[in-house]
C-alpha cells in the first residue's frame, strides 16, 4: 500500500519491496519503510474512531497491499487496564497493564504472525517454518491454518504442553528438539532450502515486527496520544520492544506525537540475561549465555539477533535492563493475580518483580505513568506453576 522499500537495520542497505527476504546480506534484520506523508493523508487520529478494533485499523502503516490477503483472527486493540490495587501496593499513582493475553492464541505473538502470515500469503509462500519456545509456535500454527498454509514448527522438548497441544490441534508439523531455541533455529536454517520452507524466525524476516509495532500505536491511542514515562517489557528476542520504538518514530513523523519517549526497561530472567549483562558492561551487542535456565520459556533466549537494537533503544531512551530470579517472577505473577485478577505468564511476573526493584532503587517516581506489558496468559504455563 504505502511501502516504499525495505532497509537494513544495521548497514542501511535498501531492498525493493514485494519480494521474499530473510536477513540483509550483512546478516542483520530488515525493516519496512513507508511513505508516511501518503499514509497520514487517510490514517488520521480522527479516522481511527470509526475503524474496527483490531490492529488492522493501522493498515496504512502495515505491509499488506490487498485486504483480501489479511489473515486475521481479530488480534490487537487489547485493553490497557488501570492497575489501581497493584499500584497502591507499590506506592504508584498511575500504573497500567497492557493485557496482551487477550489476543488470539493468548499472547502478543498473534500480532507478529498475523502480518508475517498475511505477507507470506500475498507473496505466494506455501510452507512456513519457525523455531519457538512456545507462544510463537502456537500463533504460527493458528494463522497458517487460517491461511491454508503448512506450518513446520521446532520447539525444545521442555516447551509447555499447552503450546505443543495447540500446535498439533491446529494441524502444524511439530518437531521437539533436545536443546534450546537456538538449536531449533539452527535446524530450520539448515533444512529450509531443501524443504522449501520460508523461515519466519524472530527478526529473520521483515514482517513480524510490523505487527508487533502496533502495540506502540495502540498505547499512544489509548493514552490520548501521550506516551507513558516508563515501559517495562519482558525480553527474549525483543521484537516487541523494537517494534514499539519503530512505531513511536513513525507516529512522530506523521505528526501524531512529539519527541518525548518513554524510558524502556528490558526485563530478563537471572538465568538467561544476555541483554542485562551487555547493558551493564556497556557493550554494543548482547552477551551469549552458555547454559540458560529459567521457567519463563519466552525469556530463555541465549542470544537475540536484534540485541544491538535493543541495547541502543535502552540507552537512547534513558532506560535500563533488569534481571530477576525465577522465585521473584513467580511471586510477581501471584502478586498481579491477587491484586488485579490477571493470571499472567511468568515473563510478566518478571516485569512486576523488576518494577519493585526499580522502586526500591529510587528509579521510579510515584506520579509517573508506567505501563507494564502482560505478554501472555498464565494458562499456557501450568507446569511452571505446578512445580512451586
Amino acid at each position: 500500500m504505502n511501502v516504499t522499500h525495505l532497509y537494513c537495520s544495521s548497514c542501511n542497505k535498501s531492498y525493493a519491496p514485494r519480494r521474499l527476504y530473510n536477513l540483509c546480506v550483512c546478516g542483520k534484520p530488515l525493516f519496512v519503510a513507508y511513505d508516511l506523508n501518503r499514509a497520514a493523508a487517510s490514517l488520521t487520529r480522527a479516522a481511527l474512531a470509526t475503524r474496527p478494533a483490531t490492529l488492522w485499523r493501522y493498515a496504512e502503516v502495515l505491509p499488506v497491499d490487498h485486504p483480501a490477503n489479511r489473515v486475521s483472527l481479530g488480534e490487537g486493540m487489547t485493553p490497557l487496564l488501570n492497575a489501581e490495587r497493584l499500584g497502591q501496593e507499590l506506592g504508584l499513582n498511575h500504573l497500567y497493564i497492557k493485557d496482551e493475553s487477550q489476543n488470539p492464541t493468548a499472547s502478543f505473538k498473534a500480532r507478529g504472525m498475523t502480518t508475517a502470515v498475511s505477507m507470506a500469503k500475498e507473496l505466494g509462500v506455501k510452507k512456513l517454518a519457525v523455531p519457538s519456545a512456545g507462544n510463537a509456535a502456537g500463533a504460527l500454527a493458528a494463522y497458517a491454518a487460517r491461511a491454508g498454509l503448512e506450518a513446520f514448527i521446532f520447539m525444545p522438548q521442555d516447551t509447555p504442553q499447552a503450546n505443543l497441544i495447540e500446535c498439533q490441534q491446529n494441524g502444524a508439523h511439530v518437531t521437539l528438539v533436545n536443546g534450546l531455541i537456538t538449536d531449533c533455529g539452527r535446524i530450520v536454517a539448515e533444512q529450509k532450502t531443501a524443504a522449501g520452507w520460508f523461515d519466519v524466525s524472530t527478526l529473520k524476516e521483515p514482517y513480524r515486527v510490523e505487527g508487533k509495532k502496533t502495540m506502540g500505536y495502540e498505547l499512544a491511542e489509548q493514552l490520548g496520544w501521550e506516551l507513558p514515562d516508563l515501559i517495562l517489557y519482558p525480553t527474549g528476542g525483543g521484537t516487541g520492544l523494537i517494534g514499539m520504538w519503530k512505531a513511536f518514530d513513525e507516529m512522530e513523523q506523521m505528526g501524531w506525537i512529539g519527541r518525548h519517549r518513554p524510558r524502556m526497561v528490558s526485563v530478563q530472567a537471572a538465568g538467561c540475561a544476555p541483554i542485562v549483562q551487555a547493558f551493564e558492561a556497556g557493550l554494543p551487542a548482547g552477551a551469549t549465555i552458555a547454559n540458560p535456565h529459567t521457567i519463563a520459556s519466552g525469556l530463555r533466549v541465549p542470544q537475540a539477533i536484534g540485541d544491538f537494537m535493543i541495547l541502543h533503544i535502552l540507552r537512547q531512551s534513558g532506560g535500563t535492563a533488569v534481571a530477576v530470579t525465577d522465585a521473584a517472577l513467580l511471586t510477581g505473577v501471584k502478586r498481579l493475580g491477587s491484586t488485579e485478577g490477571i493470571f499472567a505468564a511468568p515473563e510478566t511476573g518478571a516485569c512486576v518483580a523488576a518494577l519493585q526493584q526499580l522502586i526500591d532503587q529510587g528509579k521510579v517516581d510515584r506520579d509517573e505513568r508506567i505501563v507494564l506489558f502482560n505478554t501472555g496468559s498464565g494458562l499456557k504455563y501450568l507446569e511452571a506453576f505446578s512445580r512451586v
